[in-house]
């Protein structure tokens, strides 16, 4: 957009916010904007799994690891009468298939109600770039190290419950909105669009981003992730004591500081909005 009273023209940039990152500060997006520099930004409300834009008046989006948070818990797991219950679990490590069978629908429900909102929103030419974690095409979700972890802070929770800390119920009624599904199934729901081809794809393993964990550091970040999801369904006094428990935990399993051995990629794929006719 040209601006009468300077020279150049001010870049547009429109910083797009979801709901299931509910810990990321509102004013995140514009506080990360290059302060030499003017921009005309814009915040839209709404998940990012449904339209947030007009049709046809974006040119470039970029989804940074988000994808693998879900736009809600499947609701069987949660339902006591059905075969996919997660009781005593606030993942589907160690579950029953139909808990993980639940988990990878809703992802991909989730990821194709958001490749149909952008095929909507780009214009055509338009670019996308996706960044999110997967697993690699032979390991399952319920075998990477974030899985470990998970099913190491829900044993956190349930011994708290034996202690007179909380109650069995709210265990059981909590899950984790996250889901790493393999490399294969993420890019057969991104090509099942149609809307897109697919211009550059690159997997890397997490070696090659980061080092061996420190269980001060592993502890800090699972707490950074989760600990306002914890807070709203636990409440806040049990954060401290959870946290504490979940550090001495991963300290007995040393495996899951390293870097080699986190059973988890990151995906980096960038896609282009083909001419034909709009969704």
């Amino acid at each position: 957009m040209e601006n009468a009273s300077t020279k150049s023209a001010i870049p547009q940039s429109y910083a797009m916010k979801g709901e299931v990152l509910t810990a990321i500060p509102k004013t995140l997006p514009f506080r990360i904007l290059p302060a030499s520099r003017k921009y005309f930004a814009a915040a839209a409300p709404g998940s990012f799994f449904g339209r947030l834009f007009p049709r046809e008046t974006l040119h470039f989006v970029h989804s940074s690891a988000s994808l693998h948070w879900l736009s809600e818990v499947p609701e069987k797991i949660a339902d006591r009468n059905s075969d996919a219950w997660n009781k005593g679990r606030i993942y589907c490590v160690n579950s029953p298939k139909e808990v993980a069978d639940a988990y990878a629908a809703q992802q991909r429900k989730d990821l194709e109600n958001f490749m149909h909102a952008r095929a909507q929103e780009l214009v055509s030419n338009g670019l996308m770039v996706i960044r999110m974690a997967a697993a690699p095409d032979e390991i399952l979700d319920s075998d990477t190290k974030p899985g470990e972890q998970f099913e190491l802070l829900g044993s956190c929770l349930l011994d708290m419950t034996k202690e007179g800390l909380g109650s069995e119920e709210k265990v059981d009624s909590f899950n984790l909105p996250i889901f790493y599904s393999s490399v294969n199934d993420v890019m057969a729901i991104l090509g099942a669009n149609g809307c897109f081809s697919i211009e550059w794809l690159q997997v890397l393993s997490l070696e090659h981003i980061l080092g061996d964990l420190t269980v001060e550091v592993a502890t800090s970040t699972c707490r950074a992730v989760l600990e306002e999801l914890l807070e709203k369904h636990f409440g806040s006094g049990i954060i401290d004591e959870l946290f504490n428990r979940f550090g001495k935990k991963v300290k007995e399993f040393p495996h899951l500081l390293n870097a080699h051995k986190q059973g988890i990629v990151q995906l980096f794929v960038i896609l282009k909005r083909k001419l034909h006719d709009r969704p």
